[in-house]
């Protein structure tokens, strides 16, 4: 994409994510609804007034990274840890089930064997990017939630991970599978043993030798939330993962909370680019091939997914109130089913069909699950003044 047609698509997006927010507010919708939708209207399968998405859907990953390493910033490790053992067991119990659901209901509309475990693999997951987005971190009494929903989301990550490489392995120029999943297990905890050590002994005294410019600081932020998003991506992990073990080997600083306020607008400029790559991205024209099999798709997930996060959640002692918000908060599927889509569709593990079933119920859910997570819970842009917690 020339730099001309950049710097117009960055027009048609920011002025017309900007005018469908102001008819989205007026009407008590939710802002995300308003950029998926505006990537539906200029992207190549709509207007076509924006043609090339694949750079702006690589520009947009940023604001999942710095999304994730905001949120590391807010943890600290002890109760991280403390939340990750106690929720290991709802996150894989929870990932089987929703991928025999996937996988049964993808066998009734006649996928093949292997379609249906792709489905039903990219149904386990909930979105981190939604999870986190509508959660008021900030507010006292919702940090148990708020640590709850980043454990159970960092170990379907984990998950996420293993599927991904299973699909690396499908492909003619792999690795081989093993090798991959023993790299990837002993890639994190090296990782985070070296991100704590580094940032103990290096960056530390970097901000107490040089905390009077704010410029430095930030500077600094950027290239250790964007050098271990690339780091964790060279070992076999996700970029969001090392932004997040960024964020966390930070957190006990006093000069995080002055970090996360810094980044804050940034993360949201490349989140707008992410939305509307989401609704960019998908063809229209499959929309009659793929609309009943992804209405069900949708509907099992908005029903089955509070369920089952609320049965699991309870089993270890949570509350049934706090189970039930929990459940909603993650009663999506995730953009690593995006991810998986793509990814078996190039090694021609799936046809076009199934890989847009699979988008398509990625959207429908991001949709219909914000609109419940506004309407009924605390979020940062509620539209309830009620709610409205951040």
């Amino acid at each position: 994409m020339a730099e001309q047609s950049l710097v117009f698509s960055f027009f048609l997006i920011f002025t017309g994510a900007a005018i469908l927010a102001t008819a989205a507010l007026y009407t008590r919708q939710p802002l995300l609804v308003a950029y998926i939708v505006l990537g539906a209207l200029l992207g190549p399968y709509g207007l076509s007034l924006i043609s090339d998405t694949r750079l702006l859907a690589d520009i947009s990953h940023i604001g999942i990274i710095f999304l994730l390493f905001l949120l590391g910033l807010d943890m600290q490790p002890s109760h991280l840890l403390h939340m990750l053992k106690k929720a290991t067991l709802v996150a894989i119990a929870s990932s089987l089930i929703f991928m025999a659901t996937g996988y049964g209901a993808s066998l009734a509309f006649g996928f093949s064997q292997t379609e249906a475990l792709i489905i039903g693999a990219a149904l386990m997951f909930s979105s981190t990017i939604i999870g986190i987005k509508l959660l008021p971190t900030t507010v006292l009494h919702h940090r148990h939630t708020g640590e709850l929903v980043v454990g159970l989301l960092l170990l379907q990550d984990v998950i996420a991970i293993l599927v991904l490489l299973l699909l690396y392995s499908g492909s003619d120029d792999s690795q081989n599978g093993i090798q991959a999943f023993l790299k990837t297990l002993a890639a994190l905890p090296l990782m985070t043993a070296g991100a704590f050590l580094f940032v103990r002994y290096v960056l530390l005294r970097l901000l107490q030798s040089f905390d009077r410019f704010h410029e430095y600081i930030f500077l600094l932020a950027l290239g250790w939330c964007l050098g271990m998003a690339e780091l964790a991506q060279a070992i076999g992990l996700s970029a969001e993962m090392g932004a997040f073990v960024a964020g966390v080997t930070l957190a006990t600083s006093p000069i995080s909370q002055y970090i996360a306020t810094s980044l804050k607008p940034l993360r949201d400029f490349f989140l707008i680019l992410f939305f509307f790559s989401i609704g960019a991205s998908f063809n229209l024209a499959l929309v009659n091939v793929i609309l009943l099999p992804s209405l069900v798709m949708t509907a099992l997930v908005l029903a089955l997914k509070p369920v089952v996060f609320r049965f699991l959640l309870f089993r270890i002692s949570e509350s049934r109130k706090l189970a039930w918000e929990i459940g909603f908060r993650l009663g999506q599927i995730s953009e690593f089913s995006l991810l998986i889509a793509y990814l078996a569709t190039s090694a021609t593990l799936i046809g076009q069909e199934a890989s847009h079933v699979i988008q398509a119920t990625t959207i429908l859910t991001f949709l219909f699950s914000s609109y419940l997570v506004i309407f009924n819970f605390p979020s940062p842009i509620a539209i309830s003044d009620r709610l409205r917690k951040d």
